[in-house]
């Protein structure tokens, strides 16, 4: 079997996907090639068999494999794989820039917030973001999602650092539309959602800024995966 690393660990979902499509693009596992057996590939990984099924499922999904039934079926590469979306290459260097400085400020504004002494209102606006973004579809997770960043971020009490969150969001949701909605991810992302409130409204900026960065790693690591 091709060398397989680890992956590392956090957002082991996405950091799995983002792990094993680098693989696909390289050709570690090229077109019409099997995939190592579910237990060998999951130890290989360092990462459960569930969430290998998980993220197998959305690949098949998506186009990149496919599953054979019977006695010498298994998951397989798909001889085509599927167009990455958008209008056209993004330069990864541009990519790298873009989730750099949003790893910058969105925790920094996390911080910020948690340091402040928030008003009923202010804790009760970011709390029905979170609640808005938890109870979404799929379907309408992305603008819930963009409104909880922005409506943090405005918790930070410096619209300077608000106005450069918002436009990182814009330029990011512009990526964000070129890769597939991935269920197990969206439900990942609420969670740690709720991490970065319970962090905000206890009043604890380093745990609010390691949250948001947590946060942050997992959808880095999809777009890395789809358009690097």
């Amino acid at each position: 079997m091709p060398r397989v690393g680890p992956v590392r660990s956090g957002n082991v979902f996405e950091e799995t996907m983002e792990h094993l499509l680098r693989l696909l693009r390289l050709g570690t596992f090229p077109p019409g090639s099997k995939l190592p057996a579910e237990r060998e590939l999951a130890e290989s990984l360092r990462v459960s068999r569930t969430t290998l099924r998980d993220v197998l499922a959305q690949l098949q999904e998506a186009g990149y494999v496919r599953v054979e039934r019977g006695r010498y079926g298994g998951t397989r590469v798909t001889e085509e794989p599927p167009p990455r979306a958008g209008q056209g290459p993004l330069d990864a260097s541009d990519v790298e820039d873009l989730l750099t400085l949003r790893l910058i400020v969105e925790p920094a504004a996390a911080g910020l917030a948690a340091r402040r002494e928030l008003s009923a209102a202010e804790r009760g606006r970011v709390e029905q973001a979170a609640a808005d973004c938890a109870a979404a579809t799929v379907e309408q997770y992305r603008p819930f999602d963009a409104r909880f960043h922005l409506a943090l971020a405005e918790l930070s009490g410096s619209p300077s650092l608000a106005g450069v969150v918002a436009d990182v969001r814009d330029r990011v949701n512009a990526m964000l539309d070129r890769i597939p909605l991935i269920p197990p991810n969206l439900a990942h992302s609420t969670e740690q959602h709720q991490a970065v409130v319970a962090a905000v409204l206890a009043g604890r900026p380093a745990a609010a800024d390691e949250a948001m960065r947590e946060h942050l790693e997992g959808t880095a690591a999809l777009l890395r995966g789809f358009l690097s």
